[in-house]
Order: C-alpha cells, then sequence, then structure tokens
C-alpha cells in the first residue's frame, strides 16, 4: 500500500533523515521506532507531504505521491494525526470531528452522521456536545484520531498519539486503535510507548539519527543490538547480555 524509498531530508546543516525506506502492506499495523531526534516526525510529515524530500520517492496503492500538498494526499486516501492536538476550542466534538467530514461533503446533515459514527468508533459518542477546549489530555488525543478518521483514510499515520496519557489511558487508544484497524484502517505508527507497539504491531523499522537500522517482529527488534545501543548507549547490548 504504502512504499518509502530513499527518503532524505535535511534542514539547514542537519540531515534529520537519510536514506530511510519502509514499506506497510493494506491491513497491517506497521511501527516506526526511535530515540528522540532520530528524525520520525519529519520522516512522517514528509511522507504526507508536509515536507518536500531532497530525495527518494513516496508512492501510495501504487501511484507516486512525493512532493503532492498535504490535502491531495488526504484526497487520495492517506492522513496523519499530530503530537501536539490542536482542537477547535470553542465548538463541540461533533463540530471538530465534521471539519474532517467536511473535506469529503458540503452536507452538513452527513458530515454530522459522520461525525457520529466516527465518535463511535473512537469511545466518544458520550462527548459529542462537550467543548473542545473541556477535553482532558485523552480526550483531545481520541478527538485528533476521530477528526483523521473522518476524511475517510484508507492509510492512517499516527504520530505518537499515546504521549502524555497515563497507563490505563494507553490501553484504552491501543484498543480504539486495533477497532480502527478493524474497520479496514491501515496503520503505521510512531510511538514512544513500546508496549503499544509491542501489543499493536505486526513489523516495527527503527529510525536513528535519520537512518533506518533495523526492520522485523517486535520481538526480533527487542533482541536487536543495534537498537539496544541507539537507545541505551555504547556497549548497553554486551552488558545486558553479559
Amino acid at each position: 500500500m504504502l512504499e518509502v524509498r530513499d527518503i532524505s531530508k535535511s534542514f539547514g546543516g542537519l540531515k534529520a533523515v537519510d536514506n530511510a525506506s519502509l514499506d506497510v502492506a493494506a491491513g497491517e499495523i506497521v511501527g516506526l521506532i526511535g530515540p528522540n531526534g532520530a528524525g520520525k516526525t519529519t520522516l512522517f510529515a514528509t511522507i504526507a507531504g508536509f515536507h518536500r524530500p531532497d530525495a527518494g520517492a513516496v508512492s501510495f496503492e501504487g501511484k507516486p505521491i512525493t512532493g503532492l500538498a498535504p490535502h491531495r494526499i488526504c484526497a487520495a486516501g492517506m492522513v496523519r494525526t499530530f503530537q501536539i492536538t490542536q482542537p477547535f476550542a470553542g465548538i463541540s466534538v461533533r463540530e471538530n470531528i465534521m471539519v474532517g467530514a467536511y473535506f469529503r461533503t458540503a452536507d452538513r446533515r452527513l458530515a454530522a452522521r459522520e461525525a457520529e459514527a466516527v465518535a463511535g468508533l473512537v469511545g466518544m459518542k458520550d462527548q459529542l456536545d462537550q467543548r473542545g477546549a473541556d477535553l482532558t489530555v485523552a480526550g483531545r488525543k481520541r478527538l485528533e484520531l476521530a477528526r483523521a478518521l473522518a476524511t475517510g483514510p484508507r492509510l492512517l499515520l499516527l504520530d505518537e498519539v499515546m504521549a502524555g496519557l497515563n497507563p490505563t489511558e494507553i490501553v484504552e487508544i491501543v484498543g480504539v486503535i486495533k477497532n480502527i484497524r478493524a474497520a479496514g484502517v491501515t496503520i503505521l505508527l510512531t510511538e514512544h510507548v513500546m508496549q503499544a507497539v509491542t501489543s499493536l504491531a505486526e513489523r516495527v523499522y527503527v529510525l536513528n539519527q535519520g537512518r533506518m537500522i533495523a526492520e522485523g517482529t517486535p520481538a526480533a527488534i527487542a533482541d536487536n543490538a543495534l537498537v539496544i545501543e541507539a537507545y541505551l548507549g555504547h556497549g548497553a547490548a554486551k552488558v545486558l547480555r553479559a
């Protein structure tokens, strides 16, 4: 479904992403992990059209999308969420979700029905009349998911959707993500909460200093010496195995 080939992106003298490649097949949940500053969000933003790559190519469902504007990529069926949630504070949850639905319809009644359906999928049906400003952190995360889903994506890119949540909220969001996949949406997620990654992803890519250093099942990644050292420092793998 998604093919990312040899993407590079620099900001001045900083090479944030360096020749990175990954694939996501239809129906999968694929994880992208790495230490802070590894380049994960930059790679996400480049895939979704918010940055133009310096080199490399991205294709979605067999069609090239490299360099397309985000709204055109969204129209093609791929959308991303953001680490920092920004709901429209003065309007209701229903109206916030309708903003996403308006991408596909100008009919207010249809948009409202879509918002209610999506709210049910992410567990916000009882909060539809609540103002965006009054949501908790967990509620804002769910709303970010809902607004993206209302655009009707086939591939959803989740950028640290669990950041700032407590353990109970993380378990709940993991369940929501599983429901989204069950509804037919393929997912690529970047996340620091390893418990969530291992319980969700069939395959995991690891980015470090802009480069892909590993790919495999969560179990294989957890035992990979390069990955251990990327997170814990030089020599850590040897110490852990001693």
